[in-house]
């Protein structure tokens, strides 16, 4: 605008670009326009990201990291990793088996590299743009709020085995708001049998379904 001597207001360059359908704040296009892609890509589209635990050790509080990929079609969630001190030759081993099973992404040079060689581009969110990653934020609390948030564990043996149930639970036995209700991937069930209750960490994780029990 300085070469045709015209000045414009900082709130008039943000009305601009809000017209023509981008956020001046995290360079990236509305969320109307990410929810269309998210839709237009589903099928070919997975979530991957850290959360931290921390575990109450005799050598006081460790933090523990849980690498995850979520399925976004399909919702299923894939524990691909927990360690309390993540390095990069763990990464780099964790790339491999994406590589070999899974599309993903970690932000790790070893890890784009792998994932490089293999045709797969990775590309940086903004920083604080959570909506950018709104179905792995979303499992992050479900895990914690409904399970890990109970219970206090002391070793990461402790810790795989919480994890692992509730990813039987969550895959398999838990109604999902993201397919309207439904179940993941639900157990087999006899059609005309009475309803069970089964339990998981004692109580913690219940569900429902129809098995025909022996005489």
């Amino acid at each position: 605008m300085k070469y045709l001597d015209m000045k414009l207001s900082k709130a008039s360059v943000w009305r601009i670009m809000v017209d023509h359908g981008f956020n001046p704040d995290s360079e990236v296009r509305n969320s109307g326009d990410w929810e269309k892609f998210i839709k237009s890509h589903l099928v070919v589209l997975a979530a991957t990201d850290f959360f931290t635990i921390e575990l109450l050790t005799c050598k006081g509080l460790v933090r523990c990291m849980v690498l995850f990929v979520i399925d976004i079609a399909t919702c299923r969630v894939h524990i691909a990793g927990i360690r309390i001190n993540p390095d990069g030759q763990w990464t780099e081993q964790i790339a491999r088996n994406f590589t070999d099973y899974e599309d993903g992404f970690l932000n790790t040079k070893k890890f784009d590299d792998i994932l490089g060689f293999v045709g797969v581009t990775s590309v940086k969110t903004v920083k604080r743009s959570p909506n950018l990653n709104t179905y792995a934020e979303r499992f992050v609390q479900i895990i914690k709020k409904k399970c890990l948030d109970h219970l206090i564990l002391t070793n990461e043996e402790q810790l795989k085995y919480a994890i692992d149930q509730f990813i039987e639970h969550y895959n398999h036995e838990r109604p999902n708001e993201n397919l309207d209700g439904k179940i993941i991937d639900p157990w087999p069930q006899d059609s005309d049998a009475e309803i069970i209750k089964f339990e998981r960490l004692g109580g913690l994780l219940k569900s429902y379904r129809r098995i025909r029990q022996a005489a």
